[in-house]
This record gives structure tokens, C-alpha cells and sequence, in this order.
């Protein structure tokens, strides 16, 4: 009995060296990506669109770049939002001051989705322009075409 334990033991203690030795040999691609890349988050777009180094370093300083003005514009749709939140808690009615920061807001995601396409197409000039396109077509169907970013759902 003990030693059909043990044996039993050593099995499961294999096992579970096998499936790490495994999961590692699996993740170490990636895990090495994203330790050596000055973007981590964007390591995956160097991979997925066959970037070269100097596309790559193009497409980060890009990243930067716009992602000081989209706090900017995230925070300008942030007090509008409490702006017309504050105004709906006053009344029951569709008023002219709701109406007009409704207004306001459309035009601030408009403008926020301008500068996003205006970003996407700088990103895909600095791609080979296969990849460029495919780019377009891959982050337009997940933003600006999406129905689940157009805040009406059916």
C-alpha cells in the first residue's frame, strides 16, 4: 500500500512538471515579447501585423501621441456626461439646457471618434499596405462599426 502511494505520488508530481514544462514552452514567445517591447501592451501588434522594428517604434510613438489627447477628450465627455446626469435629475422633461448638452456630447464622442480614425489611418501608413489594410478593416469593425460602441442597442 505505501508503496503504491508513493508510486502514485511520483505520477502526479510528473504530471504536474510535464504540464508546467508545457505551459511555459507555450507562453514564452509572448511572455519574452512583452519583457523586451518599450509598448508591452501593443507587443501583440508587432506580432499580428509583421512589424518591423522601426514600424513598430513609429506605430508606439503613434500610441503615445494619442493617448495624452484621448484623456484630454475622455475627460471632456466625462463632465458633459455629469453635466446632463445632473440636468435629467431636475426634471421629467426633455428641456432646452438637456437638449443643447445632448448636443455638446455628440459633438464631443464625434470629435473623439475623428481623432481615433484620424490615429488608425496614421497607424496603417507606417504598415506594408497589406497589412495596413487589414489593420483599417480589423480595428474598424471592433470600433467604429461595431454596433455595441454606438451606445443603441436593440
Amino acid at each position: 500500500m505505501k508503496r503504491s502511494l508513493l508510486i502514485m505520488l511520483g505520477g502526479l508530481v510528473l504530471a504536474a512538471l510535464a504540464y508546467a514544462g508545457m505551459y511555459r514552452a507555450g507562453t514564452a514567445d509572448s511572455c519574452c515579447r512583452v519583457h523586451e517591447s518599450k509598448a508591452p501592451e501593443l507587443a501583440w501588434l508587432k506580432q499580428e501585423f509583421h512589424l518591423t522594428e522601426p514600424e513598430f517604434t513609429r506605430v508606439s510613438e503613434l500610441h503615445e501621441q494619442y493617448l495624452a489627447g484621448c484623456a484630454e477628450r475622455c475627460h471632456q465627455i466625462d463632465l458633459k456626461n455629469q453635466e446632463l446626469a445632473h440636468l435629467l435629475a431636475q426634471t421629467n422633461n426633455v428641456t432646452p439646457q438637456i437638449q443643447q448638452a445632448l448636443a455638446d456630447a455628440a459633438q464631443l464622442r464625434a470629435q473623439c471618434q475623428s481623432k481615433m480614425l484620424q490615429h488608425f489611418y496614421e497607424v496603417s501608413r507606417t504598415m506594408p499596405p497589406e497589412q495596413g489594410k487589414r489593420y483599417l478593416d480589423w480595428v474598424q469593425s471592433k470600433t467604429l462599426l461595431s454596433d455595441t460602441h454606438s451606445g443603441m442597442h436593440h
